[in-house]
């Protein structure tokens, strides 16, 4: 392990007594001694892989941590973050920045930005209501669009053995359906995320460029589309931008090609045909072998036209543990036999939680198989 100084001057949010920027509201913050303290941190020295940030230690949890918004799934949550570090990485090289969560958009401003705007509430990006409005109306002119806000700081090692705050990521999470009061549901078309989604990551980037110690660095904004309540697919990002050092606007944006699938899938698109004729044999298997099982599940991952990745889970309805080594060990035979080239992960679980993980990389022909206390 590393151990690290901090640059005083550069990354004032992990100064001891240093203030925290508040985006509006300030408030009076009581300072320990001098301000130019320098605090020890570590950098790990080793990296899963290529694909993985390092992470600043002492871990410091984000300003606004446990805070979500208005997200509808735990599933939502979890991609809204873990889709913004794959944006990230195409900025921030993985081997030379270190990762940190998000230190300047503390949980009160998350909520003032989240909240609509009003006359008690200038900085609401969502749409203000104006007197007299039906629910109708809201639904159709004036919905809430940004749902939630997620923050990623990445920082740099310099010449002098420091490390400071290199550049920032922030995603937008946005509704496709707005939910009114009395339970309708409203559909907000493509096109109306797209162009309100642009303006509030825009305007998110001038607020940021006011603040000091953002006012020079690159910060990426992702736009991601959440889905429904009570879906199990996660959303997806359909848009990126950089807004480079210094400039207070995005050089343009571009298109991100990701989606999330289904399986069994309950399309025909012929992009999803094999995979899905796959997985419906896969499935098959594990019906003949034990035909009790009828909720298996899979997620695929979509980049670019291509599968990147896919998640399955297996609810089992036995305890016993020679039942659990065996269909883990059957398990482990159909994944190689049915996805060779796909990076697979199934997580076979019960009532008691989980029971088993089979996690396989694409390419590889051994998969690593792990059977819960054992």
């Amino acid at each position: 392990m590393k151990r690290l100084l901090i640059m005083p001057s550069l990354l004032s949010i992990l100064l001891i007594g240093g203030c925290i920027p508040s985006f509006g509201e300030k408030e009076e913050v009581i300072q320990d001694g001098e301000t130019d303290v320098e605090e020890m941190v570590i950098i790990p020295e080793v990296q899963l892989k290529d694909a993985y940030y390092r992470t600043i230690l002492p871990f410091k949890k984000g300003a606004s941590r446990g805070y979500t918004g208005s997200t509808n799934t735990k599933y939502d949550v979890k991609e809204a973050e873990e889709g913004l570090l794959r944006l990230s990485a195409q900025t921030f090289d993985t081997k030379t920045h270190f990762f940190q969560e998000g230190q300047y958009i503390n949980e009160k401003t998350a909520r003032l930005w989240l909240s609509r705007k009003s006359e008690e509430n200038e900085l609401g990006l969502n749409p203000s209501i104006k007197e007299g409005m039906s629910e109708e109306d809201i639904a159709n002119d004036a919905p809430v669009y940004l749902a939630r806000i997620v923050e990623q700081n990445y920082l740099v090692l310099t010449d002098d053995n420091k490390v400071q705050l290199a550049g920032m990521s922030i995603g937008l999470t946005l509704n496709t359906v707005h939910y009114s009061k009395s339970g309708t549901e409203t559909t907000i078309s493509k096109e109306v995320i797209e162009a309100e989604g642009m303006k509030l990551g825009e305007e998110v980037i001038r607020r940021l460029r006011a603040e000091e110690g953002l006012g020079d660095i690159p910060i990426v904004i992702g736009l991601f589309k959440q889905e429904k309540r009570n879906s199990i697919a996660p959303g997806s990002y359909f848009a990126k931008t950089v807004a480079e050092k210094g400039k207070a606007t995005p050089s343009g944006w571009k298109i991100v090609d990701e989606e999330y699938v289904l399986f069994p899938a309950a399309t025909n698109d012929e992009k999803f045909r094999e995979t899905d004729t796959a997985f419906r044999n896969f499935k098959q298997a594990i019906d003949d072998y034990f035909p009790s099982f009828v909720n298996v599940i899979g997620r695929g991952l979509y980049t670019d036209g291509s599968l990147r990745s896919l998640e399955v889970e297996i609810p089992i309805q036995f305890f016993g543990t020679s039942e659990t080594i065996g269909f883990t060990q059957y398990m482990t035979g159909l994944v190689v036999k049915y996805f060779p080239n796909v990076q697979t992960e199934v997580s076979i679980t019960s009532v008691n939680g989980p029971e088993a993980l089979i996690v396989k990389e694409a390419g590889n022909e051994e998969p690593y198989v792990h059977i819960y206390g054992h």
